[in-house]
């Protein structure tokens, strides 16, 4: 059961209205009137909720679901408990997102600027935003409309926010420009020096990072991930990307679209990347290397050299997959002999 305690609920749903948002089929007869109060998970869910079932290797479990209807796929159906009203569809991770997107919405503060907040005079803030206690707002700041800007963030001057927009507790936004319906998530650093020196007489100077953080639009930004700015040129982030918690994007760095880095993954500086890259958690790449569109790197992967469109690679240094799984075969036979 979700607790509406943190997210909204916008009540029970017919079998009919369920099957009609998730584009499913009924299979079991005279059961469109029946009514489902919540979503849960294929093992919690019992009477009055409804379950997904879409992993052909729980086949058994389907025989111990207790929820009242679930939605599955044309194969799984008949695996599924006896007295469970059945919705059939192609894609039951899809029909999830999409009641769950009905069903349940987080609570959001209402539109409005605390007196606590600190805004420059020069600032300007669009129609709708909320600007929660002790947010900082810099000097030539723009901000589009429906904003959510949460306590403690910092937008330093000259930056720019669109439209439907959030910007987490905590989080540190200097020399960028963000597009629209982006989500910076709390404790995220954009637009810091990237990491540059030149050792002088044993010395490390810092070279001046003069570039910018450009973000595209439909953007997500992960709780205390950090992105640099250029050290002359620009780091951009391309429109749809999706990059997780404690990720580093180092200066110059560019990602194409919708491309997605989960956590603890680092990118060393002027890296280029194609559109939908996958990069698993804690994967590493050198600098200067250029990734092509549709690569797939798995976990724990170490990239030293360029990588071609298409690929799907694991390993340090990184290989073909299915290099790789020779690679690991053979270490375990030779370590049994």
């Amino acid at each position: 059961m979700v607790d509406t305690r943190f997210y909204n609920h916008s009540g029970k749903k017919t079998i009919a209205e369920i099957a009609e948002i998730c584009n499913a089929n009924i299979i079991t007869s005279g059961a469109e009137n029946e009514t489902i109060n919540d979503i849960n998970t294929m093992t919690a869910a019992q009477k009055g909720e409804i379950c997904f079932f879409y992993d052909r290797k729980k086949k058994a479990a389907g025989a111990e679901i207790k929820a009242s209807a679930c939605v599955t796929t044309p194969e799984l159906a008949e695996f599924v408990a006896q007295g469970v009203i059945v919705l059939t569809t192609e894609n039951p991770k899809q029909a999830y997102l999409k009641l769950n997107e009905i069903m349940y919405s987080e609570k959001k503060p209402l539109a409005g600027i605390s007196p606590l907040a600190c805004i420059d005079k020069t600032a300007e803030i669009g129609e709708g935003c909320h600007i929660a206690p002790y947010a900082v707002i810099g000097a030539n700041v723009k901000i589009g409309k429906n904003t959510i800007v949460e306590p403690f963030a910092v937008v330093e001057q000259g930056c720019m926010v669109g439209d439907n927009c959030r910007l987490g507790a905590h989080c540190y936004i200097a020399y960028s420009t963000i597009g629209n319906n982006c989500y910076i998530y709390n404790g995220a650093r954009i637009g810091q020096d990237g990491f540059g020196f030149e050792t002088i007489n044993g010395i490390h100077k810092r070279i001046p990072q003069i570039g910018r953080v450009i973000i595209g639009n439909d953007v997500e930004i992960g709780a205390c991930s950090c992105v640099d700015r250029g050290a002359l040129g620009d780091t951009v982030i391309s429109d749809g990307c999706r990059i997780d918690n404690l990720v580093q994007i180092a200066h110059n760095d560019k990602l194409g679209r919708g491309c997605i880095i989960v956590a603890q993954t680092g990118i060393a500086g002027s890296c280029n990347f194609g559109d939908y890259v996958v990069c698993g958690g804690q994967t590493g790449f050198a600098d200067h290397l250029n990734i092509g569109s549709f690569v797939q790197v798995g976990a724990q992967s170490g990239a030293m050299r360029d990588i071609e469109q298409g690929s799907v690679v694991m390993g340090t240094p990184c290989v073909p997959i299915k290099d790789f799984m020779r690679q690991v075969s053979f270490v375990q036979k030779s370590s049994k002999k």
